[in-house]
């Protein structure tokens, strides 16, 4: 039997990670960032470097949450695969759709990234959850992590020669550049996606986190103290061993390593049991209603957010008498004509994320929630 209640912490810390993902992908400028507002140019991990895999690890602890009590039944599975089939394919073609716009050029689309990501890590996921049980589930972790890390780092890679985890050269941008193409790659990157195919075998084990996570919240014979004290323990046992294994197969967030899916795992486990015991348990609510609405309809928030600059940069304007675009001319008379370069690239940010709020917030409150 599982608790019926639902996870405030699980919104809001959804929210959270979704105003995050807008705010560093909607600099003023992005010829001037803040450095922790930045990915890491290859090994390392930034702040902006969690925001993915906490969405993933969130994405694997709401596929318990919403299936849980279904999932005994094995009459319910076809149906529900079915509907997780449907949602992943909408937000694949949403993606597409967010890619071409406003161009339209098929012939240079990117066909994976972000989104699409989310849509083949959650179908994969919902079938593992309900096909296996915990333990298969666990194996299915580890034998994803370790046969990943042989793959790196001990298969040649075809003309080039030996094993390597260079951005042009590693095994995953041979593998990205033969069935994708650079036509439909990543923009900034001829060699490699870092959204690409073999890493996605990794990010499956980062939504597993998060299935291993809610199964455990949603637990009724333990206490919330006995909870969270497990929990944290798993955290800081993660996050170590991302650490170790990080000597040997680097944490780096475009080849998501297998040493990147622990540390960051960990510290995603360690963001939702904070979140769990200061919001379910302790109810304290103050502040949080717009990441909570945020939470509450995040792909669509994610998608507007994506659009609307598209949408606002493709409208011509004059401003002293050179042709520009509505968004940079405000972006221009807004911020720039008084901060600093960097600084008004990040005001402008964090300004896009509070006008998106005001509608995120009535959305909320309307109890209006769109699901895909």
């Amino acid at each position: 039997m599982t608790e019926k209640k639902r996870l405030i912490s699980l919104d809001f810390f959804r929210g959270l990670t979704v105003a995050s993902m807008i705010l560093v992908n909607n600099p003023g400028d992005w010829s001037h960032i803040h450095a922790p507002l930045e990915h890491s140019v290859w090994n390392g991990c930034t702040p902006t470097d969690l925001v993915f895999p906490f969405f993933l690890f969130i994405v694997g602890v709401s596929i318990v949450y919403a299936m849980a009590s279904k999932k005994a039944n094995p009459a319910n599975h076809r149906s529900i695969i079915l509907k997780a089939a449907r949602r992943s394919i909408t937000i694949y073609a949403l993606a597409l759709l967010l890619n071409l716009i406003p161009k339209f050029d098929f012939q240079h689309l990117r066909l994976l990234g972000v989104l699409p990501r989310i849509a083949i890590v959650f179908f994969i996921c919902t079938v593992i959850y309900l096909k296996t049980s915990r333990k298969i589930q666990v194996w299915i972790f580890w034998i994803i992590l370790i046969a990943y890390y042989l793959i790196m780092n001990f298969i040649p890679v075809p003309g080039v020669g030996p094993s390597n985890l260079e951005p042009s050269t590693n095994l995953g941008a041979w593998l990205d550049t033969l069935i994708l193409t650079q036509n439909h790659m990543w923009s900034g990157s001829k060699t490699f996606d870092p959204e690409g195919i073999l890493s996605t075998l990794p990010a499956i084990s980062t939504a597993l986190l998060g299935i291993f996570a809610g199964t455990w919240l949603q637990r009724n014979d333990r206490t919330p103290e006995n909870k969270v004290a497990w929990l944290f323990s798993a955290a800081a046992l993660l996050i170590i061993g991302g650490l170790i294994w990080n000597g040997f197969f680097p944490i780096n967030k475009a080849l998501w390593t297998s040493s990147f899916v622990l540390f960051t795992g960990g510290l995603a486990v360690a963001a939702l049991t904070l979140s769990y015991w200061l919001i379910d348990v302790n109810n304290r609510r103050k502040f949080i209603e717009p990441f909570v609405a945020f939470g509450s309809n995040a792909i669509v928030i994610y998608v507007v957010s994506g659009y609307l600059p598209e949408l606002i940069g493709s409208i011509p304007v004059t401003d002293d008498g050179h042709t520009s675009n509505l968004w940079q001319y405000g972006y221009h008379h807004l911020f720039t004509s008084w901060l600093s370069p960097i600084n008004a690239s990040l005001f402008c940010a964090l300004v896009y994320v509070a006008v998106l709020t005001i509608p995120m917030i009535i959305m909320f409150r309307k109890k209006i929630f769109i699901r895909i």
